[in-house]
Formats: structure tokens, C-alpha cells, sequence
């Protein structure tokens, strides 16, 4: 299993989880926000998940293709859902 070298704040570390649980965002975006290559977030996700969850993770995101921008298609030019807040780098522009 490969070792990551970064240890992330604990709202950090579930965002990254939240992000690679979402189908409509890609590895990139997470590496762009986190510097994170997608075997870093398979490394984070099985050890933070258990190990069901984890590999009906791994079978979803093998088969989906817009967990990876080579696979989508050129119609999807966003990574987050419009109802999302905004988000840029991580920071969250509003709070609650």
C-alpha cells in the first residue's frame, strides 16, 4: 500500500473523501486542490473506509467515466454540482 507522506486536518481529510466519493468530481480536481495523484486518494480511502466500502468504491469508480477527465465527455465542463457552494482551493466562500 502506498504511504502518504501528508498528514491533513481532519476537515481536510473528510473533504478529500467526500470528493472522491462524488462521481461528478474527478481525481484531478482533488489533485489540483490537494496535490494528491489518484493512488494517494485509493491509499486515504482504504485506510479510512472499511474495507466493503472501499472496494464498492474501487468497482464504482473503475466503471465510471467521469471520475477521470480523459474518459468524460466533452459535454461536462464542471466538477461540482451548481447547488454547490462555491469552492475555490478548499476555502469555502460562506459559512453557515
Amino acid at each position: 500500500m502506498k504511504k502518504i507522506k501528508r498528514q491533513f486536518a481532519d476537515r481536510d481529510l473528510d473533504r478529500i473523501i467526500e470528493m472522491a466519493w462524488e462521481d461528478r468530481t474527478p481525481f484531478e480536481a482533488i489533485a489540483y486542490q490537494f496535490e494528491l495523484q489518484e493512488a494517494d486518494v485509493k491509499a486515504i480511502m482504504k485506510k479510512e473506509l472499511k474495507f466493503s466500502s472501499y472496494t464498492l468504491w474501487r468497482k464504482r469508480v473503475e466503471n465510471c467515466k467521469t471520475k477521470h477527465m480523459q474518459k468524460r465527455s466533452a459535454g461536462i465542463n464542471r466538477f461540482k454540482c451548481k447547488e454547490q457552494r462555491a469552492i475555490s482551493n478548499n476555502k469555502i466562500a460562506k459559512q453557515k
